[in-house]
């Protein structure tokens, strides 16, 4: 997962780039006299505070380099491909409804970006989905792009704890739509993931719920998500509840004793990357000290698309695919 380990990059220093976007300490812009007022008659200059970073945009961002899938995904939702120069670090296949906007976005990385790599796209504003994408070791800090003149976002799910995962989905589409200045469509956005939240919970009403283990990788240990992120949430939406629920983070390791203990009905296995879901599957059933979990008795499986489970534009919709897959039948309209 893009989470884990990049290569390390040396940085260079180059003059900054031109800016839409500028911080203040006293929380003001440097935009001339007419272009303030324009820019207030458009709802800027708008201040954001992201993950301990207060930034002040005069103006949306214009140059846009993405990584991690989910936030692309947002970018793409959102309308706003044109603003994208680069992008980096798919975990699976993207949407189809954005095969198109996204073939038009130039990859500058399979994985993260090298620091030059990024600067090289001449953005004026980088969107991360992991904190691993502003890895300070690896020369994509924060602080290190901005001193080039790159204004960033981290997606929030990094950087919150103990708020309503869904309520930090929703804030996160309503933040970034209004950065970019489109506002209209992130409203329009939020109402309709309500909207499908609620009917998938009409569908659910009186079900009991499934306990549940998620696997995303790991043999010595399995790595899993915990009870801090969307994942936790998606699967309590779903219908289920997960075995790891007091993990106080949104993943992190167990042990295979532990997933033994709690007894999980269903197993979720997340799918990206090499390892295929067939090959996850095999390494469950196959190893002898988790025979007599019930869900590997029953052989009961189910399994979401890592970028299904991450805070990003999919959720809504993979509440419902899971409920489906753990709730057979039921759900069904």
């Amino acid at each position: 997962m893009p989470r884990r380990t990049p290569a390390l990059i040396a940085a260079v220093v180059l003059l900054p780039l031109a800016l839409t976007a500028c911080s203040t300490p006293d929380g003001g812009d440097t935009a001339t006299t007419g272009d303030k007022a324009a820019a207030r008659s458009d709802g800027f200059p708008y201040t954001v505070k992201n993950c301990g970073v207060t930034t002040t945009y005069t103006a949306p961002p214009r140059r846009v380099v993405t990584m991690n899938q989910h936030v692309t995904e947002i970018m793409l939702e959102l309308g706003l491909a044109k603003s994208l120069v680069g992008t980096a670090y798919l975990d699976d296949r993207i949407l189809p409804k954005y095969a198109k906007d996204y073939a038009s976005v130039p990859v500058i990385a399979k994985e993260y970006p090298s620091y030059e790599q990024v600067l090289a796209a001449n953005p004026d504003f980088v969107y991360g989905g992991y904190a691993s994408a502003f890895a300070a070791g690896d020369g994509r800090g924060r602080e290190a792009l901005k001193k080039s003149g790159i204004e960033t976002r981290l997606n929030a799910e990094s950087c919150t704890k103990g708020d309503q995962p869904m309520d930090t989905l929703y804030e996160e589409i309503r933040e970034v739509g209004r950065t970019f200045g489109v506002s209209d469509r992130a409203e329009a956005w939020i109402k309709r993931a309500e909207a499908d939240n609620a009917a998938t919970a009409e569908k659910l009403a009186g079900l009991k719920p499934v306990s549940v283990f998620v696997y995303d990788s790991g043999d010595k240990t399995a790595f899993t998500a915990g009870g801090e992120g969307i994942g936790n949430e998606l699967i309590e939406r779903a219908g289920g509840t997960n075995v790891f629920a007091d993990l106080d983070k949104p993943f992190g390791d167990a042990s295979w004793e532990n997933v033994v203990a709690r007894k999980p009905e269903a197993i979720v296995i997340y799918d990206y990357g090499a390892t295929t879901v067939e090959q996850k599957k095999k390494r469950l059933l196959t190893d002898p000290a988790l025979a007599d979990i019930p869900a590997i008795r029953n052989k009961r499986f189910a399994v979401m698309p890592l970028s299904d489970a991450v805070l990003g534009v999919r959720v809504p919709a993979a509440v419902d695919k899971l409920a489906a897959q753990l709730h057979p039948g039921a759900t069904t309209p």
